[in-house]
C-alpha cells in the first residue's frame, strides 16, 4: 500500500486541529491508527479508510449517486488502492469512476491544500457473499468543484452505481458535509 499511517494520521491531525469538537467521535480511527493492521486495505476488517468525493457544481448543487451494494444515495467514493499517491487522489479516483466524469473537468483547487472537508466513521454491514464481516469505514471526504456549465456529463459506472442527483448542500446525505459545506460556501 502506498498510502502510509503517516499520511492518514497527517490528514486527521490537520482535520483535528480545525475541528477540535469532533476528536470525541473519531476515537475509533485514532486508536484504529495504533492497533495492528493497514488502515489502507480493504481487508482489515477491524475497520480501513474509505475516501469520498464532495463535487460541487458551478450552480451549487452536490453529486450524489445510488450505490448498488447499499441501496443508498450517497457521495460517490470507495476503497483507497495502491496505486493511489495519496487520500485526496483516491478521492478524486473514486468520482472519476464512479460517474464518469473526466479529470479536467474537476478542480482540485478546492480540496483545501488536501485536507478532508469531513470525515466520517460508519458501519458497513456484513457482505457473506464476499465473505465480509460487518467492519468500519473511516471515510475522508475532499471537496471538488467541476470546471465547467452546470449540466456536467455523467456515465455512471453500472457494477456499482445505479443513479445519480444533484442535491443542494443543505439536502446532503451527511449531515456533517452538510454543515461544513454551508461554512465553506458562504465565507
Amino acid at each position: 500500500m502506498s498510502i502510509s499511517h503517516d499520511h492518514i494520521r497527517a490528514a486527521l491531525d490537520a482535520y483535528l486541529a480545525r475541528h477540535p469538537d469532533e476528536r470525541g467521535a473519531l476515537i475509533p480511527l485514532t486508536e484504529a491508527l495504533i492497533a495492528p493492521g493497514h488502515l489502507a486495505s480493504r481487508g482489515t476488517f477491524t475497520g480501513h479508510v474509505t475516501c469520498s468525493a464532495v463535487l460541487i457544481d458551478r450552480c451549487g448543487q452536490v453529486l450524489h449517486i445510488h450505490h448498488n451494494a447499499l441501496d443508498r444515495l450517497l457521495l460517490p467514493g470507495g476503497h483507497l488502492e495502491s496505486t493511489d499517491a495519496d487520500l485526496p487522489a483516491a478521492a478524486l479516483r473514486e468520482l472519476t469512476e464512479e460517474t464518469g466524469i473526466p479529470v479536467d473537468a474537476i478542480s482540485r483547487d478546492f480540496t483545501m491544500d488536501g485536507m478532508p472537508l469531513d470525515i466520517d466513521i460508519h458501519t458497513i454491514p456484513a457482505n457473506p457473499a464476499k465473505s465480509e464481516p460487518e467492519h468500519l469505514h473511516f471515510d475522508f471526504r475532499f471537496a471538488f468543484r467541476t470546471t465547467g456549465r452546470c449540466d456536467i456529463d455523467i456515465t455512471l459506472q453500472p457494477e456499482e452505481v445505479g443513479g445519480h442527483r444533484w442535491v443542494e448542500p443543505v439536502d446532503c446525505s451527511s449531515p456533517g458535509v452538510a454543515a461544513k459545506l454551508a461554512m465553506l460556501l458562504s465565507s
